[in-house]
């Protein structure tokens, strides 16, 4: 089952966040043998959507790097948006959706 996290963007600045892959007892999963992917819409039946860029930079410390760059996330229009985390098994192809929640994108003043 997915972890619930909901995650704040700024419009028009650079954003990063960490998500830790745990299993069911708590402990940090080893995903260094994963790709990753994560989109976020405004609901799940829409079809646009944004890509956060996903990767894996170590893996054994289960962290999944989600971020997005100033000209991307200008392109945003501020409101509220629902986002997953999937990870890709390199061997098996397997998909399993990590983290889910809500993104808040707050609209930029200074352009």
């Amino acid at each position: 089952m997915a972890s619930t996290f909901n995650l704040f963007l700024d419009q028009g600045t650079t954003f990063s966040a960490n998500i830790t892959v745990r299993d069911a007892s708590g402990a940090v999963r080893d995903i260094s043998s994963h790709t990753a992917r994560s989109q976020f819409r405004r609901s799940y039946y829409s079809s646009n959507s944004f890509s956060f860029t996903a990767s894996i930079p170590v893996g054994t410390d289960g962290n999944v790097l989600l971020q997005m760059n100033a000209q991307t996330s200008t392109n945003v229009t501020a409101a509220r948006y629902l986002y997953d985390v999937e990870i890709v098994s390199n061997s098996s192809g397997s998909v399993e959706r990590v983290a889910e929640g809500i993104v808040v994108v707050t609209p930029e003043i200074t352009r």
